[in-house]
């Protein structure tokens, strides 16, 4: 089993005044060579958008982009002719192919919004341009990993599905336990987020928006040492 350690305070910043953003992997003018991705993930960013505030429209291709609020409401609007909002609950996937524009904003007036966006690289370019969004039951993730994402090949339970394969589960966890996370696919790697507590893999502890890389294995054991929240992202490593 091979692990690389990101720690919260070693991801990029950039504060823009209505936007502060936390980049786990290069991005914008964050640039770190050994920092370009995880495997077929290439982006995991850490949103905060401030009331009345928002990206303007700006395009995409060949990716496969997820978006997943933390706390707020993000409004959404694309070429698609898709205008809705998106919650707490909810997960959000585009998949970009031959090209797409899209806005973000948050319309309260008086409340922030907190969301991670992900970018996984396709496994096929040029796939027509596709918009889903899904409110999933935050039940089943208690003391559980909640398959929310997945490939089209393999969807799994109600997941919504992306053009790779890859999965992306959520979980919330009481302390005191060890959870045994299976991978799909012996050759993935999973890059564990910490979103909330402390956990320990193997001799590794992570608190709240630490960062473990794992490849080379069919399992990992999670030691949940507080209440802790969950983000795991399964990628092909090549």
């Amino acid at each position: 089993m091979k692990t690389i350690y990101h720690k919260a305070n070693t991801r990029g910043k950039a504060d823009h005044g209505w936007l502060k953003s936390y980049h786990s992997f290069s991005f914008a003018s964050f640039h770190n060579p050994e920092r370009m991705g995880f495997g077929q993930l290439r982006v995991l960013n850490d949103d905060i958008v401030q009331p009345k505030m928002g990206f303007g429209t700006h395009p995409h291709q060949n990716m496969e982009i997820i978006s997943i609020p933390l706390s707020g409401a993000l409004s959404h609007k694309d070429s698609m002719d898709n205008k809705r909002a998106i919650t707490v609950g909810e997960v959000q996937v585009m998949s970009a192919g031959t090209g797409l524009q899209h806005s973000e904003f948050n319309d309260s007036r008086t409340d922030e919004v907190n969301f991670l966006q992900l970018w996984i690289q396709p496994q096929e370019l040029g796939v027509e341009p596709r918009y889903e969004q899904k409110e999933f039951d935050q039940s089943k993730r208690h003391n559980n990993f909640q398959t929310v994402v997945a490939p089209k090949s393999n969807v799994i339970d109600d997941a919504l599905w992306i053009h790779q394969q890859a999965y992306i589960s959520l979980g919330n966890f009481t302390a005191s336990q060890t959870v045994d996370f299976q991978l799909n696919n012996a050759s993935h790697g999973i890059y564990i987020f910490l979103l909330e507590g402390e956990i320990e893999v193997g001799d590794q502890t992570l608190s709240t928006r630490d960062a473990l890389g794992v490849w080379e294995t069919e399992n990992v054991d999670i030691n949940i040492k507080n209440d802790s929240k969950i983000l795991v992202i399964e990628v092909p490593m090549n």
